[in-house]
């Protein structure tokens, strides 16, 4: 049987505002990505996030990002690999004094947006970030875009990494995912999205927008929680996954 993780975004809203459907959708993933005050959240937000995955036994993981409120964190800042270091040590340390504090252990790491994004082609930023997520836990698993620079820096410093692939997202033919500038850059139809995780956790593959097959290895599968239909997608989701003989499970349970 095919194994599978289902992350999303969570406590990206502030004051404890709309946690209401993070809680609802915390059912139906497997990892929660929360976020760490930098793109968007707040205190309250990320100790309610908090305990609502650990009552539902969900991975926790920080999501931290670049400083840019306004831009919620997808607006591409010009940083150096020091100070990359520098904001992912202090954006984990908040998610941890929460977890902590609540008994918990944070499961994994994986960056924000234009982070995310840098890090998938920069080496050198990608490489700060592993080092960064390494001296404060290397424990911690690495989220990375499949196939990515964060990947291969994760895996050279030692760390456990796991290949991201999106559902909601097209790719290109180098691997990468098309830019959100591109009118083709989402999928909203929720059958061509699940076709498309279902071909790459099965036959390692996916279909670029030049019409190319790229290969691709899919350990844990990203969903977003801000969309109108979220809900209903990630039930969606986590049925036909299920339909189609693959298991959906936390990655700490079968990653080694």
């Amino acid at each position: 049987m095919y194994t599978v993780d289902i992350n999303c975004d969570m406590g990206e809203s502030f004051g404890s505002y709309k946690l209401g459907r993070d809680e609802e959708i915390l059912d139906y993933v497997t990892s929660a990505n929360i976020a760490c005050g930098f793109h968007a959240g707040d205190p309250s937000t990320m100790k309610r996030t908090v305990q609502m995955a650990l009552e539902k036994n969900v991975g926790i993981g920080a999501h931290p990002g670049v400083q840019d409120l306004v831009g919620f964190g997808r607006r591409e800042i010009n940083l150096s690999p020091e100070e990359a270091y520098d904001i992912v040590v202090y954006q984990i340390g908040a998610l941890y004094a929460f977890v902590k504090s609540e008994g918990g252990k944070i499961q994994h790491v994986k960056p924000h947006g234009a982070l995310f994004n840098m890090a998938a082609k920069d080496a050198q930023l990608a490489e700060a970030i592993a080092e960064a997520v390494y001296k404060v836990d290397p424990e911690m698993i690495l989220f990375g875009l499949a196939g990515s620079e964060l990947v291969k820096a994760g895996k050279k410093i030692g760390l456990r990494t796991a290949n991201e692939v999106f559902s909601d997202r097209t790719y290109q033919q180098d691997g990468s995912l098309t830019s959100r500038r591109e009118k083709n850059a989402l999928i909203t139809d929720h059958t061509i999205a699940v076709q498309q995780v279902i071909r790459m956790v099965k036959e390692g593959k996916v279909q670029s927008l030049q019409g190319v097959d790229v290969a691709i290895q899919a350990d844990t599968i990203c969903i977003h929680g801000d969309g109108i239909n979220a809900l209903d997608f990630a039930k969606y989701i986590t049925k036909s996954l299920e339909d189609a003989d693959i298991k959906v499970t936390k990655i700490s349970n079968f990653l080694n």
